[in-house]
């Protein structure tokens, strides 16, 4: 569920307030519209019953007056269905509008997780995930709050402010006139502190973000911190956010704070106009005493629902900024898909057909005049210095960057012809930085569309991963849960879980980048002879820092500064004296 209207690029003045954000709210609401109405019916009852009590008043000085049989059971039924009939009221609306606030927040949250899923790789280099993580909760979590606690004290005691004045204009309305006087002044406090309220709210969700990103950071990168004595530095760092969190909460807290007082005041100053005003005869339009004791009581009692309508301000605003925010992230752009080519399996011949690249916001091309064509099930190494672009040249083969220039072909078909679904199923990944779930180690290895590969399968592709045999010393086998990002693993471990998954998938096309470096030397033999393998009958890249792991390459292609200086294999290179020689020898001098 989602709305398409759209809101103002993230270059233009945000409007949180504006109505656009309350329209895309209430289209999450209408789904569930029977609980709305029925908290809606809630709160009538409600108002009612708060009216009911201040006009009982009138029948409380004639049972005063007058105390007999039927006055005495009059006067204690209307007290005890009065607060029976609020009891019902209060009861109807909280859980109805807990009930619409909680699926709101529900399809809200899922949204934006679906919205993510499809974003292109370059959103993510842009934001820092606990920036998102924290629009996932915290600021969903605001918007909550709009929905439920605010939109329930609003609507009732809003129906309460509403039904009291009704009575009250009944029952005299000249003195009415001379209490609403002090309506545009409430107006002024309650427009001003609503502006304040939804400004300093951005800037909250912004610190929260901060905050967020700040804590991940530091633990995930424990080791580090601890290991290079970064402890006050991130205690630094941490306490910035935070304080700067807790200045805004203040700011925020204070403007309530002083608004609300204020508010009450003005309307004590009417209610003192008004008990000024009633002892004058005219105005008083013979009216009896309990009408006057019941037309006070019911100015009194409006104080307590305007107080709670005007400091439930500040949480309608921060919900409307929040709102606002994950909007802005629903309304982003997902990943181009125009192809529509889903062949079941490629053969796996790649061209690289003059091919560029750039990323958005540099002059420069990372990747400039990349020609290349691998047959079916040949091997292809990259080898150069850090930065020469092997990782952004194999990253272009998914789709996870766009090229900007020339044209890459599988199959004699363009990578834009398939659709992003079907060109990664033919893609099998292991990168140097091994992402594994907190999950069994079966879950692991087939791991999302490899989920219903049989336990035998399995098994097996662990095997030739040389993965089985750590595996079997695991208390519970493949069912064993390996902790958050497989810290129960060690480096070697991790990256033989992460070949056996790409075993797993059988792809045509495999791209292993740096998948050995984080082996010791006896585990990379094993590896290398299960990759030797898995790489025959399937066309492969593969980037290698170590010579000594590609030397049995098709071909190897050396690069530097975004360019192709060298091809051929380990051998011809070697002869050629050439860069791919000087780095091999500088390699060896240091095994030496």
């Amino acid at each position: 569920m989602s709305s398409s209207d759209p809101l103002p690029s993230a270059g233009q003045e945000a409007s949180p307030g504006s109505w656009e954000t309350y329209k895309r709210l209430l289209a999450y609401v209408k789904p569930f519209w029977l609980a709305f109405t029925l908290a809606i019916i809630g709160n009538v009852i409600y108002a009612g019953a708060s009216t009911g009590m201040a006009a009982a008043m009138e029948y409380v000085i004639k049972a005063i007056e007058n105390p007999t049989e039927g006055n005495r059971l009059l006067l204690t039924t209307i007290i005890v269905g009065v607060f029976a009939l609020r009891g019902v009221g209060t009861f109807m609306s909280q859980y109805f509008i807990n009930y619409v606030g909680r699926h709101v927040i529900n399809a809200l949250r899922t949204d934006v997780f679906h919205r993510l899923l499809t974003l292109p790789s370059r959103y993510f280099d842009d934001n820092a995930s606990g920036r998102l993580v924290s629009k996932l909760t915290f600021n969903v979590e605001q918007v909550a709050e709009a929905t439920t606690s605010a939109v329930t004290i609003t609507l009732r005691e809003g129906l309460t402010v509403v039904g009291l004045l009704g009575f009250m204009l009944y029952t005299n309305w000249k003195l009415t006139l001379i209490f609403l006087a002090v309506g545009p002044l409430i107006g002024a406090v309650v427009s001003y502190a609503s502006k304040r309220f939804r400004r300093i709210s951005k800037r909250i969700q912004g610190s929260m973000g901060d905050i967020t990103h700040v804590a991940s950071e530091s633990i995930t990168g424990y080791r580090v911190v601890r290991t290079f004595g970064g402890e006050d530095y991130e205690r630094q760092r941490f306490a910035e956010v935070n304080d700067r969190n807790l200045k805004q909460s203040l700011k925020m807290a204070s403007t309530q704070a002083i608004s609300v007082p204020v508010i009450q005041v003005l309307v004590a100053i009417a209610i003192a106009a008004l008990v000024w005003t009633m002892l004058a005869p005219d105005i008083r339009d013979g009216m009896t005493t309990g009408q006057l004791v019941a037309f006070i009581t019911a100015a009194a009692t409006m104080a307590k629902p305007i107080r709670q309508v005007t400091s439930v301000h500040a949480k309608i605003q921060k919900g409307v900024a929040a709102a606002y925010d994950v909007f802005e992230t629903i309304d982003e752009i997902p990943e181009d898909d125009p192809g529509t080519y889903a062949p079941e399996r490629v053969k796996g011949n790649i061209r690289f057909e003059d091919v560029a690249f750039r990323y958005r916001n540099q002059l420069d091309n990372v990747l400039e005049g990349i020609s290349i064509e691998i047959p079916e099930g040949q091997s292809v190494a990259l080898v150069g210095k850090s930065g020469s672009g092997k990782s952004t040249l194999v990253s272009l083969l998914p789709r996870f960057y766009e090229y900007t220039g020339g044209e890459i072909v599988i199959d004699d078909h363009a990578l834009r012809d398939y659709s992003l679904k079907a060109l990664r199923a033919q893609i099998a990944l292991v990168t140097q930085n091994v992402v594994l779930f907190n999950d069994s180690i079966a879950a692991n290895i087939a791991y999302g569309a490899l989920r219903d590969c049989t336990r035998e399968e399995i098994r097996e592709a662990a095997r030739k991963a040389h993965a089985l045999e750590f595996i079997e010393r695991m208390p519970e086998g493949l069912d064993t849960m390996i902790g958050d990002n497989g810290v129960m693993l060690s480096g070697g471990q991790r990256q033989r879980l992460a070949i056996a998954r790409a075993l797993l998938k059988d792809a045509p096309i495999l791209i292993l980048d740096e998948a050995t470096s984080a082996l010791d030397t006896e585990s990379e033999r094993h590896i290398q002879e299960a990759l030797e393998t898995v790489m025959q009958g399937r066309t492969t890249l593969v980037i290698a820092h170590r010579l000594s792991t590609i030397e049995k390459a098709d071909r190897i292609l050396v690069m530097d500064n975004g360019r192709i200086i060298e091809s051929g294999c380990h051998d011809e290179l070697l002869a050629a004296g050439g860069a791919y020689a000087q780095l091999h020898q500088m390699q060896f001098s240091e095994q030496a």
